[in-house]
């Protein structure tokens, strides 16, 4: 039986920033901890991976939507959509971080953590073409003029020893 891994201390510390009932996009979701987090909060959830298998655990949850897509081909799955909020977590793929950030509504909040260079001392990934450089993130929100609630990066011991990167900030 697979490990059940317990949603992210900041994810879950920061999701007081997203609006009440607010609709939240979880990107590359995986198993859905955060998808299944979110709505037991209220928020309706599109849950999004390529991985059928891992979005099988969510069918039929209340207040969860899944989309089976490959985020990193040629075609967006997600265009002309919009969020109150996004959740992002252990993944990166810089070819749509423009789309990914065009898909929050004015006024939305995204939460991102995941891996950045030093993490190939803890373990996958450990391609530099999957790890965030120092200040990454925070330089990606606030070249598009985003307002920083919060930023974080360094060593982790929970889930794994990792070193990780995380933002939450929100569209003007």
């Amino acid at each position: 039986m697979a490990r059940i891994i317990p949603p992210s201390p900041w994810v879950a510390g920061h999701l007081g920033y997203f609006a009440p009932g607010a609709r939240v996009l979880d990107l590359a979701c995986g198993s859905g901890r955060h998808s299944r987090l979110l709505a037991s909060l209220g928020h309706p959830v599109l849950a999004v991976d390529r991985d059928a298998e891992a979005l099988a655990g969510l069918y039929g949850l209340p207040g969860i939507e899944t989309l089976q897509a490959d985020l990193e081909g040629d075609e967006w799955p997600l265009v002309g959509r919009q969020f109150a909020g996004i959740v992002v977590t252990n993944y990166l793929w810089r070819p749509r971080f423009a789309d990914l950030l065009a898909l929050l509504a004015p006024g939305g909040v995204l939460i991102y953590e995941t891996f950045m260079v030093g993490n190939e001392a803890y373990g996958k990934p450990s391609s530099a073409k999957f790890l965030l450089q120092p200040g990454e993130l925070r330089e990606r929100v606030v070249a598009a003029g985003w307002r920083e609630i919060a930023f974080d990066e360094g060593y982790t011991a929970t889930p794994k020893p990792a070193m990780r990167q995380a933002v939450c900030a929100q569209r003007p």
